[in-house]
């Protein structure tokens, strides 16, 4: 399934500016983190495989719900329910919906992060000054792949970027996830987002 050129689909790289390096972070303690990033919001640019961008702001509400709100754009991306759900004003329908469990991004919305398990993690290793870990759903390598940025001390997460089943790859760089921020389980409603876009 090819996926749109927003969030939850298609990526290309981009490596943070590192100043020295430094020893991995342990996949446990990433693990634990994760776990711990129950409501979190930020900024964020997001570079599509065609090299063009795109920004906006996130929302996190563990387990399983995220929100991304483009800038300068009614473009609307929800994960909710088991589903994904892009909201895009230029299409000829409300929303074009497919399951989460079909994304990579899956993986860390899980209820339960164990980057530990069998054949989930494919690459654990340093980049600069942060550490890299590159995960897939081991029943469905298929579904493609997410690659996550983290910085150390305190373990923070800086990037991710998603290969879909077509190979593409979309990259969404964040501006200081703020942990804690919950904005509520309306926002994350996709009945509730269909409704009032059918007004």
């Amino acid at each position: 399934m090819t996926l749109m050129r927003y969030a939850l689909a298609p990526v290309l790289m981009l490596a943070l500016a590192a100043p020295a390096w430094a020893d991995k972070i342990p996949l446990a303690d990433i693990s634990a983190y994760l776990n711990g990033l129950t409501t979190a919001e930020a900024q964020f640019t997001q570079v599509n495989s065609d090299g063009s961008k795109a920004t906006g702001k996130l929302y996190i509400k563990r387990p399983g719900r995220m929100r991304f709100e483009y800038a300068n754009d009614d473009t609307l991306v929800l994960a909710s329910g088991g589903q994904v759900a892009i909201f895009d004003p230029k299409s000829n329908q409300i929303a074009e919906q497919y399951p989460l469990k079909r994304t990579p991004l899956n993986l860390i919305l899980a209820d339960k992060i164990d980057l530990g398990q069998a054949k989930m993690v494919v690459g654990h290793e340093e980049d600069g000054a942060n550490t890299a870990v590159v995960a897939q759903d081991p029943e469905h390598p298929e579904y493609g792949s997410i690659r996550l940025l983290f910085s150390a001390n305190p373990v923070a997460l800086r990037q991710w970027v998603i290969t879909d089943d077509a190979g593409q790859k979309t990259a969404v760089i964040l501006d200081q996830l703020k942990p804690g921020v919950d904005p509520g389980s309306l926002m994350f409603s996709i009945s509730a987002e269909t409704d009032a876009r059918k007004k």
